[in-house]
């Protein structure tokens, strides 16, 4: 049975006929803000967690790690479900259960409930992320207005993990860690009933569920993250690092098998036919990767080094945060202008420059003297930078498989996350002190991104070079 859904026409029409494209993007931007300021917003209460609830040190890694893991695991599962049972519907779902399971994160009395609670919050952001993406190329025609759409996405990315850090430290300091999960009660609720209201009942993709695909996919993905994390942990010789991973790259092989022969995929596997969407996948990676990382070693630098509170560990990330602000609500005008690769190349540049710059920071070296200038430079090249990179992650795609790149996007993004920081702290393991600790990681993310520039110059730039070629030849 071959796939349907609405054509870029029917949308076109129930957009002028009365659909309310701002408050759809409201919603989009919200519910993706509020999944990615979750992935950061704990880390600044990190201490204060392990401190109430007497954690030990892989407990508390764990509070991070199952979060990440669950949702990398889930979220091609995620996306195609989506396909196949509506958006809205599928939507929905995910936000009550990235609601509920943010109520019982706040609410947790014990390790296990904490962590039990942080893996059902992976759940419910596995269903929304790759939704809300794929609302936006369900949504908005292709030209100026997904453009806007997509550099707004973007900017939501960088925005949400910067500020994270900011109101968890507040929180953290003013009330407690728990209050910044139960912000997210109210604001699921309001989402919930704002999507009800304004978001189109696309009709659904017909045809069979990809069982195996949706297997394999989820099992391959989960045991892959788990060994990534356990070498974090230990080491990249564990047993439990050397088998999961070795488990989770023979089922994924399984996986693209297949898809390969699977008449509907989970993950068509055309999609890697664009040059542009694999670039963008690699580079996705090692940019999230290195970012989540930047982070997490920051946080750690800011009050492990300088002695800082949560709060003003938060606070110090702020010259970043403006700037980055600043300049992502400029990619519009400036992709309309120079086009999304151009764009994409300089703002990478900028955020390994600012890598770079900070790998000479010491304890001796103040905040203002050491910090802010690399903060500034990193800030840049994220606000010119996620959205572009989010734009070539869907360049191209049909309307059929709107959730299954939207669900590739948030993959590399995720994996990208877990990969980053098990990577960077394993890079980082024969440091003698907490200072050297994360400079040493710093050294290690630079290199990340330098590849992520590099894969962004032989395969994206190029692709959107030729086809820009072409529409200049056909006008």
């Amino acid at each position: 049975m071959e796939p349907t859904t609405n054509s870029p026409e029917q949308t076109r029409a129930g957009t002028a006929g009365g659909l309310h494209t701002g408050a759809i993007l409201a919603i989009v931007l919200v519910s993706y803000f509020m999944i990615v300021l979750d992935n950061s917003i704990i880390f600044t209460g990190l201490p204060q967690i392990q401190a109430s609830m007497n954690l030990s040190p892989g407990g508390l890694a764990w509070v991070q790690n199952a979060y990440t893991l669950v949702f990398g695991g889930l979220l091609l599962l995620g996306a195609r479900t989506g396909d196949l049972l509506g958006r809205q519907r599928v939507f929905i779902v995910g936000l009550v259960l990235f609601g509920l399971a943010s109520f019982l994160v706040g609410a947790a009395q014990n390790e296990a409930w904490l962590i039990g609670a942080r893996a059902f919050q992976g759940i419910g952001a596995a269903i929304v992320a790759p939704s809300s993406l794929a609302l936006i190329t369900a949504v908005f025609p292709q030209g100026p207005e997904r453009t806007r759409a997509v550099a707004a996405y973007g900017t939501t990315a960088g925005l949400g993990a910067s500020l994270g850090l900011v109101v968890g430290g507040a929180l953290a300091s003013a009330i407690s860690w728990r209050a910044g999960f139960f912000i997210n009660v109210p604001i699921a609720i309001a989402v919930i009933i704002a999507s009800v209201r304004y978001l189109p009942s696309f009709e659904s993709v017909r045809g069979r569920f990809d069982l195996l695909g949706a297997v394999t996919s989820t099992v391959g993905m989960g045991a892959l993250v788990y060994g990534i994390i356990n070498a974090g942990e230990n080491s990249w010789g564990a047993p439990l690092t050397v088998w999961p991973i070795v488990i989770g790259v023979v089922v994924l092989a399984v996986f693209v098998i297949n898809e390969w022969r699977a008449r509907q995929p989970i993950m068509p596997l055309r999609l890697f036919a664009s040059r542009e969407r694999s670039g963008a996948a690699v580079a996705r990676l090692l940019f999230a990767g290195t970012m989540i990382a930047f982070f997490f070693f920051t946080t750690q630098y800011f009050q492990g080094v300088y002695g800082w509170s949560p709060l003003q560990a938060g606070l110090g990330f702020l010259p970043m945060t403006i700037v980055q602000f600043g300049f992502s609500l400029l990619v519009s005008r400036l992709t309309r202008k120079v086009g999304s690769a151009p764009l994409l190349v300089v703002g990478l540049a900028f955020v390994t420059g600012g890598m770079a710059w900070i790998t000479q920071l010491t304890a001796e070296t103040s905040f203002l003297v050491g910090a802010v200038g690399p903060l500034i430079l990193i800030g840049i090249g994220q606000g010119l930078a996620f959205g572009p990179l989010t734009a070539a992650g869907i360049a191209g795609a049909r309307t059929e498989d709107a959730g299954a790149a939207s669900g590739l996007v948030n993959t590399a993004h995720q994996l990208g996350s877990t990969l980053g920081i098990a990577i960077l702290t394993t890079v980082a393991v024969g440091a003698t002190t907490l200072e050297q600790h994360i400079i040493d990681a710093y050294i290690g993310g630079t290199v990340m991104l330098a590849v992520a520039l590099l894969a962004t110059l032989v395969l994206i730039a190029p692709s959107e070079l030729a086809q820009r070629r072409r529409t200049a030849a056909r006008s």
